[in-house]
C-alpha cells in the first residue's frame, strides 16, 4: 500500500498536520500516538458521546484502559460506528462493568498452573510463556484483561530467565507458546534473545508466537523483525483477525511477508455477539484468510472473564457456523470450535455430530447435506495391545524417540494398557470418599 485512504489522511493530519506515509507507516509512531482517551477518539473520528454516556465510559475505563492504535482506528466507519465490528472490539462499553455470578479474573486458572512467574504449564508437552503484559491495542474481548496495561506486572528479563530455566529442566516440553500481552512489543534485540535461548534447549521443537500486530498494527513487521524471526525456524506464528473488515492491504502485505519467510501462520478468532456471529461473516473471514496463506486454526467460544458477558453468544451458535462451513468449503479453512474449560481444563472441542449410531461391525452416519449413510467395519480385526512400554517396544512402526517412555494422561490412559486403571474418579466423589473411610477404619 503506497498512499493513505482517504480515511486514514483525515486522522493522521489531525494528529499532525504534516504527517508523511512514512511516519504513518511508522510503528513507533503508532504507538505514540495511541488513542487512549474518550476526548482523542471523538476528536479523530468526528463523533461525540452524550454526558451520561461519557460519564459511564470514564468509569469503565478506571477498570479495563482504553488502547487503539490510529490505524486500526481508522477501520472504523464514523457514519454508523456503533455498529462497526472494529468499534466493538477496540471501544469500551459500559457493559464491561457487568460482572456476572459466574465471571473470573483468571478463568482458565493460568495463574494457578504457573510454577514459575510468567509460565503456564498445563499441557503434557508444552507451555505458555508470558514474555510481555503491553499490547498495542487493548481488545474489549481480552481474556487476560486483568494483566493487559498494568505497568506493574510487565515481564522484566529476571521473570524471563526463571521462565527459560524451566523449560531447560523439564525435557517433556517440546513445545513453548510465546504469548502475552503481544510479543511483538518487545524490540527485536529482546525478541531475538529470548527465542535464541529456546533455541539453544534440545528438546524444544517448536517455538510458536501469538500475536495481534498483523491485525491492529501490521506496520510492525518489518523486513528487520522477519529477518531476525527467520533464524529461528521452525517458527509458528498465530494471529487473530475476528472479521473480514480487518483484512485490509497493510495486513495482506504483514502476512505476505511471514509467509515469504517460511513461517506457518494460523489464526485464531473468538466468537463475538454482533461481531462475527454470523455463518456468512466467518465464511468469508476464513476465505479471506487461506487466501492471505493464514490457516484458520481455532474458533474461541468467548471466556467467562469478568465483563464479557455482552460478547459471549449461545454454544449453539459456534455449533451452527461449523456446520455452514464443514462441507460447504474447503476442509483446511475449517476452525476446531472449541471452549477453553473454565479452571483451566483446557481447549474442549465442541462439533457438530455426524456419528449417529453404531454397532458391532456398521456405524450410521450423516453428512453436511442430511445424508444418512453407512460405514462397514472389519468383521476380523486383530488389535494391537499397547502397554506404553516404549522400551522394549516390539512393533514395526519404530520412531525416532521410542527411547523415550510415553505416558498417557485422562482418557488416552483409559484406553491404554499401560496399569490397571478402569476409571477416573473426582476427589469429591463422596461414595468413594466413604470407601475410603470404611477402609481406613477397618486397617486401624
Amino acid at each position: 500500500m503506497s498512499t493513505f485512504t482517504d480515511r486514514q489522511q483525515r486522522i493522521a493530519q489531525k494528529i499532525e498536520s504534516d504527517v508523511v506515509l512514512s511516519k504513518w507507516r511508522d510503528w513507533h509512531w503508532q504507538i505514540r500516538h495511541s488513542i487512549r482517551d474518550i476526548s482523542a477518539f471523538e476528536y479523530l473520528l468526528g463523533v461525540e458521546f452524550e454526558q451520561d454516556e461519557r460519564r459511564k465510559l470514564l468509569k469503565t475505563l478506571e477498570k479495563f484502559p482504553l488502547s487503539i492504535t490510529p490505524y486500526y482506528l481508522s477501520l472504523i466507519n464514523a457514519v454508523d460506528f456503533r455498529n462497526h465490528p472494529v468499534f466493538k472490539q477496540a471501544f469500551p462499553s459500559s457493559s464491561e462493568m457487568i460482572i456476572m455470578e459466574h465471571d473470573m479474573k483468571d478463568p482458565l486458572a493460568e495463574d494457578s498452573d504457573s510454577p514459575v512467574p510468567g509460565l503456564t504449564h498445563r499441557y503434557p508437552d508444552r507451555v505458555l510463556f508470558h514474555v510481555s503484559n503491553v499490547c498495542s491495542m487493548y481488545c474489549r474481548h481480552c481474556t487476560r484483561k486483568r494483566k493487559v496495561g498494568d505497568m506493574d506486572r510487565i515481564p522484566v528479563r529476571k521473570e524471563v530467565k526463571q521462565g527459560l530455566a524451566y523449560i531447560r529442566a523439564h525435557p517433556e516440553v517440546r513445545d513453548v507458546l510465546l504469548s502475552g500481552g503481544d510479543p511483538f512489543m518487545l524490540t527485536d534485540e529482546y525478541l531475538d534473545w529470548i527465542l535464541t535461548e529456546l533455541r539453544a534447549i534440545p528438546h524444544v521443537e517448536v517455538i510458536r508466537i501469538g500475536t495481534r500486530m498483523p491485525v491492529v498494527l501490521p506496520f510492525r513487521i518489518t523486513d528487520s523483525l522477519v529477518e531476525m524471526l527467520k533464524k529461528h525456524h521452525p517458527l509458528w506464528i498465530n494471529t487473530h483477525f475476528n472479521h473480514p473488515a480487518e483484512i485490509t492491504a497493510s495486513s495482506r502485505e504483514a502476512l505476505r511477508k511471514l509467509a515469504d519467510a517460511g513461517i506457518p501462520l494460523g489464526n485464531q478468532s473468538v466468537l463475538l455477539a454482533g461481531v462475527n456471529d454470523c455463518p456468512r461473516i466467518m465464511k468469508t473471514l476464513v476465505h479471506k484468510l487461506v487466501m492471505n496463506r493464514v490457516r484458520p486454526y481455532y474458533l474461541y467460544q468467548c471466556d467467562l472473564s469478568e465483563g464479557l458477558s455482552h460478547f459471549r453468544t449461545p454454544v449453539g451458535k459456534g455449533i451452527e457456523i461449523v456446520e455452514s462451513l464443514i462441507g460447504h468449503t474447503s476442509g483446511f479453512a475449517v476452525p476446531t470450535y472449541v471452549i477453553d474449560a473454565p479452571g483451566g481444563g483446557g481447549k474442549i472441542p465442541v462439533m457438530p455430530n455426524y456419528l449417529i449410531s453404531w454397532s458391532t461391525n456398521k456405524v450410521v452416519l450423516r453428512n453436511y447435506e442430511g445424508v444418512i449413510t453407512t460405514y462397514k467395519e472389519p468383521d476380523s480385526y486383530e488389535p494391537v495391545f499397547c502397554n506404553r512400554d516404549c522400551e522394549r517396544c516390539e512393533l514395526r512402526l519404530n520412531v525416532d524417540s521410542a527411547e523415550d517412555v510415553y505416558r498417557s494422561v485422562g482418557i488416552a490412559e483409559l484406553l491404554s494398557n499401560q496399569d490397571d486403571i478402569i476409571s477416573l474418579v473426582p476427589d469429591s466423589n463422596e461414595r468413594i470418599g466413604r470407601r475410603n473411610g470404611a477402609e481406613a477404619e477397618a486397617d486401624g
